[in-house]
């Protein structure tokens, strides 16, 4: 009876240790805005950065919106090979002053379509490049809702939003937040400091940001590892007493 309920422990702590590894690797599958943050009131270049989830189809066409609550007067798509980039515009409830002119439509979404013999196949990711601005000054976030159309005709809609205090949801929309100029002063210049300390900014953030990352993710596996050796220790101990 003993060695029954060792082993059954044994299974509850590994069924256990193995969520809790599930949990600690972080999910890179999502559709993001690269960098997840810019100034507001400027003009920046962001990537819409689209993996392929399928084992089995590639990513064929990738539909993103912009969201009209908060127009830009200017975007400008950056070629990409074998690609073919489409910008749709929209009506305005409000005109936007830009540079003061008056704009009374702005682009509402973007439509990039493979060509022929292009694709995102399985295991791959593709950068798609766009201009913005000038970005509101009246919020801290822009959500760009999505859509990911595979050649086998799924379509995954990255449409939803986060929420406070509720857990990220399935298929997040890809969101970018907006710093002030301020703090995204502050932030650039810090970043500057630690370019000359280092030599090499980006490598330096890049590889901290790897090694934490590293580190977190190996302390897990170090706990699920003891968590185990422990409990076959233990079932060895009992099964020994049981023997005798």
């Amino acid at each position: 009876m003993r060695s029954i309920s060792a082993r059954r422990s044994l299974g509850a702590l590994v069924v256990a240790a193995g969520a809790l590894l599930a949990s600690a690797v972080p999910a890179f599958a999502h559709v993001t805005v690269q960098p997840g943050s810019v100034q507001q009131g400027g003009y920046s270049a962001v990537a819409f950065r689209v993996p392929n989830e399928s084992d089995t189809a590639s990513t064929v066409k990738v539909e993103v919106n912009l969201p009209l609550d908060h127009p830009m007067a200017s975007v400008r798509t950056q070629p990409v090979p074998g690609w073919t980039a489409v910008l749709e515009k929209s009506k305005l409830d409000k005109p936007l002053d830009s540079h003061g002119q008056q704009i009374t439509e702005a682009v509402s979404k973007i439509t990039w379509t493979a060509n022929d013999g292009t694709k995102i196949g399985p295991g791959q990711y593709q950068d798609f490049s766009v201009s913005l601005g000038a970005l509101p000054t009246d919020t801290d976030t822009l959500t760009f809702k999505a859509l990911q159309t595979y050649d086998n005709g799924d379509v995954v809609r990255w449409i939803e939003e986060a929420k406070d205090g509720q857990p990220e949801p399935s298929k997040p929309a890809p969101t970018l937040k907006l710093a002030k100029a301020a703090a995204a002063g502050a932030t650039a210049a810090a970043d500057h400091h630690s370019a000359d300390s280092s030599g090499t900014e980006q490598a330096a953030a890049s590889g901290t940001k790897g090694s934490d990352s590293t580190a977190r993710t190996l302390g897990v596996v170090g706990i699920v590892v003891g968590v185990v050796g422990a409990a076959l220790g233990v079932a060895g101990l009992r099964r020994r007493s049981a023997q005798s």
